[in-house]
C-alpha cells in the first residue's frame, strides 16, 4: 500500500468518524455530552484539513497519487 493510498484511506476514515460524532451530537439529549461530541467533530475537522493538505502535497510530488475522476 502506497503512502498516497494510506493518506487517502485515513482521510476517508476521519470523515466517517467526524460524521458519526456529528450524528451522535444531534441525537444526544444531554447538553454536556452534546457539546463534547460537537467538539470532537470539530477536532476531526482539523485532522481532515491536515490530511487534505498532505494529500494535495503528495499529488503534486507524485501525480500517480491523484485520484482518477470520470468525465
Amino acid at each position: 500500500m502506497t503512502v498516497g493510498t494510506q493518506v487517502r484511506q485515513a482521510l476517508t476514515n476521519a470523515k466517517n468518524v467526524q460524521a458519526n460524532f456529528e450524528t451522535i451530537a444531534l441525537q444526544t439529549k444531554g447538553e454536556g455530552a452534546k457539546e463534547k461530541y460537537a467538539k470532537a467533530a470539530g477536532q476531526f475537522q482539523d485532522i481532515i484539513e491536515g490530511l487534505e493538505t498532505r494529500m494535495e502535497k503528495l499529488e503534486l510530488e507524485e501525480p500517480s497519487y491523484k485520484m482518477e475522476t470520470d468525465g
